[in-house]
């Protein structure tokens, strides 16, 4: 069957180094019509051009601090039937796009989610949620393999991340695309509630996997120490004059400014932040509330088709999965070798074990291959057993395994092979 056409936009801004890891992972996926669109600062401009295979990017220079707007900007210049969204602090598996698009051969499919895992490369940070008026997400429960289609009930939306969401490109053109008063945060929130409003069905898709590293930038630190909650407090506010009822709003304020007050005195405690960090947060989420209960609602953005057609961009990903296995001892060979094989065209992972009980971490690598790394006997799940013998080269297995649907299964049965 062929593949719908589908336009990957990135967005950037500060984060050079995060843009280049995420594209160098989307270079990798193993869907076969795709375009790439990156719309960034000129840091992230010359982050992108840098890259070897950068003449098959469609690049646009963009330098206000405006998720939505930026969004907006490549959904314009898309020429893709789907739009698909990732930050530049993520990285998506390798068949990311094959499970995300799988959907809408359903004509009733109009939006799409997946799932999305956390620093550690392990745990989940976010799964299936919906969402009500007041912003607030709950958690759903769907198939943990197959897409599940939902129609929300009135008043709520099923909600999809940024970071992994995809939307038919007309119906991003017929909504208007995303509200530019969402400069950062409640962006998507905002725009899985019209689509709700609209009667369109969206898609949760747990098998569409990206990690989701959250960089830092204006409003958090490295060590996701908050700086500034500002844009929540705004975009909040924006939220509530659009979707909830005005005699609710007082009670989202306040559970809101309760819930980040607790947020920033865990943070205190933990060593993040200093007393006078926790008041300027704080004090910069209530003027953000102040600035978003009077600013002005913006019409929704006039959406264009771009003029000079599709261009697909060739996956780097030509060749069969291989993987990997070693210790400390030698572990600076084997990622020669692992950075050599992707360079190659294989989706490569390297599982370095040790025989501990340690974690286990997943990485993408800027040389293009997934590395993993913690004990033979350490656990790889949140829920999975602390303690668990084994041999480097049973456990291993067990992992790739664990994987494969997400990051082998497509090249696999591509080339005959049995899926994972």
């Amino acid at each position: 069957m062929q593949q719908l056409p589908v336009s990957v936009v990135v967005v950037s801004r500060g984060r050079p180094d995060s843009l280049r890891l995420c594209l160098t992972g989307l270079a990798r996926l193993h869907y076969r019509n795709f375009e790439i669109i990156v719309v960034a600062d000129p840091s992230g401009i010359d982050a992108a051009r840098a890259l070897p295979f950068s003449y098959d990017f469609r690049l646009i220079s963009y330098d206000e601090p405006n998720i939505s707007a930026a969004r907006n900007i490549g959904i314009s210049a898309a020429a893709g039937e789907v739009v698909a969204f990732i930050d530049d602090d993520a990285v998506p598996e390798p068949t990311w796009l094959n499970h995300l698009i799988a959907p809408f051969d359903d004509p009733d499919v109009a939006a799409a989610g997946g799932f999305v895992i956390g620093r550690n490369g392990i745990s989940w940070q976010w799964t299936a949620r919906s969402v009500g008026p007041d912003g607030e997400a709950t958690p759903l429960t769907v198939d943990p393999v197959r897409p599940t289609i939902l129609t929300p009930p009135p008043g709520h939306a099923i909600k999809t991340e940024g970071t992994n969401m995809a939307v038919r490109r007309w119906v991003l053109k017929k909504l208007g695309g995303f509200d530019e008063g969402f400069r950062f945060y409640l962006d998507e929130t905002d725009l899985n509630m019209r689509l709700a409003r609209g009667g369109y069905a969206t898609a949760i898709v747990p098998l569409a996997v990206v990690h989701h590293a959250y960089a830092a930038g204006p409003r958090r630190a490295a060590n996701r120490a908050v700086k500034d909650l500002s844009d929540i407090g705004r975009s909040s506010a924006v939220f509530w004059r659009k979707h909830l009822p005005h005699a609710a709003r007082a009670a989202a304020e306040a559970a809101l400014i309760s819930a980040q007050r607790r947020r920033v005195l865990q943070q205190m405690r933990d060593g993040l932040l200093e007393p006078r960090d926790v008041r300027n947060a704080l004090r910069s989420l209530r003027a953000g509330l102040e600035d978003g209960r009077t600013t002005p609602l913006i019409p929704s953005a006039q959406i264009a088709r771009r003029q000079d057609g599709f261009r697909r961009f060739p996956s780097l990903a030509t060749r069969p999965p291989v993987n990997l296995v070693g210790g400390p001892f030698g572990s600076a060979a084997l990622q020669a070798q692992a950075a050599e094989l992707a360079q190659q065209g294989h989706t490569v992972t390297l599982y370095l074990l040790s025989a501990t009980a340690l974690y286990h971490h997943v990485r993408f690598q800027p040389e293009g291959y997934w590395l993993q790394t913690g004990g033979i006997f350490g656990r790889s799940l949140r829920d999975g057993a602390v303690f668990q013998l084994s041999t480097r080269k049973k456990r291993s297995e067990k992992e790739r395994l664990r994987v494969a649907r997400v990051r082998e299964s497509h090249l696999n049965s591509e080339r005959g092979g049995a899926k994972g």
